[in-house]
């Protein structure tokens, strides 16, 4: 009988010692030998011959263990996970998920799958949007754009339509808190505005904060 761990990462900069460290420490805490490692670097998008996800397959032989960091190692989808999880019932292979705690016997694989990756869909799902998220982010910085909200900017703000009401008011010497009524928000969100749009320097000609 081996053990088999299955490591896979979609890109260089996600680190494959993280995925290796927790499945030797959960062998070790099993008291488990690591026979082989099946590492690679591709996207969950592709096919399973190009995730060595068939090599694993053909190298799993009854009465062995798979162990993953993570169900979503496995498959580009919760469906397929559940397909994988499946085949590797059929061909009497004990499956690990580290991260979610699972330990699916050869037994009773195929019940426990069926009940158990359904109820980690929601989780599975948001794993692999994750990743493809970071996958996006990372070909956007490759191709040399640049990402996240420039240094120095401000984001948008409900008050940005009331922009020159606020700087009437404060001209006006009108309190933070009288300023929050008239324009439907709370004080802090009033003295946060002016702050950022240095919209008191504006108003009164002086730098500096404004007192409410």
């Amino acid at each position: 009988m081996a053990n088999i761990a299955y490591i896979r990462i979609s890109t260089p900069r996600q680190d494959i010692m993280t995925q290796k460290l927790a499945i030797l420490e959960y062998a070790n805490r099993e008291a488990l030998t690591v026979d082989a490692f099946v590492e690679v670097e591709t996207s969950s998008r592709r096919d399973t011959r190009t995730r060595r996800i068939d090599e694993i397959l053909d190298l799993v032989a009854p009465g062995d263990t798979l162990i993953v960091s993570e169900l979503s190692r496995l498959g580009r989808s919760t469906v397929e996970v559940l397909l994988i999880c499946e085949e590797l019932s059929r061909r009497q292979t004990r499956l690990v998920a580290v991260r979610q705690g699972l330990d699916f016997a050869r037994q009773d694989l195929t019940t426990k799958v069926m009940l158990t990756v359904l109820g980690l869909a929601a989780e599975l799902e948001r794993d692999f949007i994750s990743e493809r998220t970071k996958m996006g982010l990372d070909r956007a910085r490759a191709s040399g754009k640049k990402i996240g909200r420039p240094k120095g900017a401000t984001g948008k703000s409900k008050l940005d339509n009331h922009k020159e009401e606020v700087l009437r008011l404060l001209a006006a010497k009108a309190p933070y808190a009288v300023i929050a009524r008239l324009v439907g928000c709370s004080p802090a969100t009033v003295s946060r505005y002016v702050a950022t749009r240095a919209l008191a320097a504006k108003a009164s000609g002086e730098a500096g904060p404004r007192q409410p």
